[in-house]
């Protein structure tokens, strides 16, 4: 029992609740790293498959050092991810969560890679060091974890096809491919191309298509869109795609994306944006430490560019409320000519 005198005097040592959040925040951190650790081993996917000893996880993961592999192994217990019973592990209630929902494993293998990679190399970066590759070398996880805002960026595209009812369909860096699935279920008489330029990326928005019974209906490119030879489109999707691009680029190519859309058709541009919310701050902290000039835009930044494309941006929309995300639904006027004036016929 903790006397009154131990509990004045831990009060009075130092700044008590800057101390308690540190502990909280290391204890999470710590966690990360070891969902991070057990899928990136091999422990957990071995697990799902079948119970096993430590011997026969070692040989099946590739691990030599079986005395800290059973550590490792306890470690996983308490975490709740595995159970050890007689000499042989099973797949816990909690690791059974983390590899039933892909998001949910994305967001691990994302938060406890390069999220917080970027953090551990800052300093070498900072003196001089390499540009980092996440973009080029994680596009797989980077589209498997934008599906948590699939629901939000539906809800726009679902109104946007209500009013636009189109029959072609465009849509640029589709990543998982989840956003065009959305728009080919809400237009059942539209056909759809997606086009990315990672290939784990494009292997992915493939086999969504075909698992949503719409693979008939659409076709997914691996390549630049302004290199692939394209028939006008009536809407076109470019989610998460624009902080990519360098900022001196992004009008010349909102002006590509625009010249595809047919006379009154629609681009969807959703993007996180540059805001003072933390994880907009990280995110583009993020993309700044790439290869390449890649930032946030800024909303009104964004707006300006879109209108310099020629095209008309409506009131961007923040998605979800709360969140440093927006949308902008933008139209090719309808008497636009190729050259982007407006016609007087």
């Amino acid at each position: 029992m903790i006397s009154a005198r131990a509990t004045w005097r831990l009060v009075r040592a130092g700044n008590l609740p800057a101390r308690l959040r540190a502990t909280r925040d290391g204890q999470t951190a710590v966690r990360l790293q070891i969902v991070g650790a057990a899928l990136d081993t091999g422990v957990l996917d071995a697990l799902a498959e079948r119970p096993a000893t430590t011997a026969d996880l070692a040989a099946r993961t590739g691990a030599t050092d079986t005395a800290l592999l059973a550590a490792f192994l306890r470690v996983l217990e308490a975490a709740g991810l595995a159970e050890g019973r007689a000499g042989t592990w099973r797949l816990g209630k909690q690791g059974r969560v983390v590899l039933d929902d892909d998001v949910v494993r994305a967001s691990y293998e994302a938060f406890a890679g390069f999220h917080t990679d970027l953090y551990r190399d800052l300093r070498p970066q900072l003196a001089g060091g390499p540009a980092r590759r996440d973009v080029t070398e994680r596009g797989g996880v980077i589209a498997r974890i934008s599906a948590a805002l699939e629901p939000f960026i539906e809800e726009v595209l679902t109104r946007t096809v209500a009013e636009l009812r189109p029959e072609r369909v465009l849509d640029v860096g589709c990543g998982a491919g989840l956003q065009l699935a959305a728009v080919l279920d809400a237009a059942p008489g539209a056909r759809g191309i997606g086009v990315d330029t990672d290939e784990p990326a494009v292997a992915i928005a493939r086999q969504t298509l075909e698992r949503r019974g719409l693979a008939g209906r659409a076709t997914v490119l691996h390549g630049d869109v302004r290199e692939q030879q394209l028939d006008p489109v009536d809407l076109a999707l470019l989610a998460n795609v624009v902080y990519y691009l360098p900022l001196g680029e992004r009008v010349a190519f909102l002006r590509d994306i625009g010249r595809l859309l047919a006379p009154g058709g629609a681009l969807v541009v959703v993007t996180t944006a540059a805001t003072p919310h933390l994880i907009s701050r990280h995110f583009d902290l993020l993309l700044r430490a790439q290869e390449g000039a890649m930032e946030l835009p800024d909303t009104a930044e964004l707006v300006t560019q879109l209108t310099a494309a020629g095209l008309r941006p409506g009131e961007p929309e923040r998605i979800p409320p709360g969140a440093p995300i927006v949308a902008v639904v933008a139209t090719r006027p309808a008497g636009q000519t190729e050259e982007g004036s407006s016609s007087t016929v």
